[in-house]
């Protein structure tokens, strides 16, 4: 069985329209043993959540962990969208 890793974090979200949103403990599935904040940014704003207008993040206490994945939006052990492969995602 394929090894299984996760990172948890924390992020400030801010938005170019005005607004803003903030997690704690946020836990995402992730492909490997590691993710820097660009990957997670792009990862959790754009392919997990799919917000727009997003005009900063800010990351912060990011743990990656073994564990099983849990199916998050857009990760690895999300199907991928109709008219693409797992590759082009």
């Amino acid at each position: 069985m394929d090894e299984q890793w996760r990172v948890e974090f924390d992020a400030d979200v801010t938005f170019a329209n005005g607004g803003g949103l903030q997690t704690q403990g946020f836990r995402l599935d992730i492909a490997g043993e590691d993710i820097d904040d660009a990957e997670l940014t792009e990862y959790f704003v754009h392919r997990h959540l799919g917000l727009l207008l997003v005009d900063t993040v800010t990351i912060r206490r990011r743990r990656v962990f073994r564990e099983a994945h849990t199916g998050s939006r857009g990760g690895p052990s999300d199907p991928a969208p109709k008219g693409e492969t797992a590759a082009s995602g």
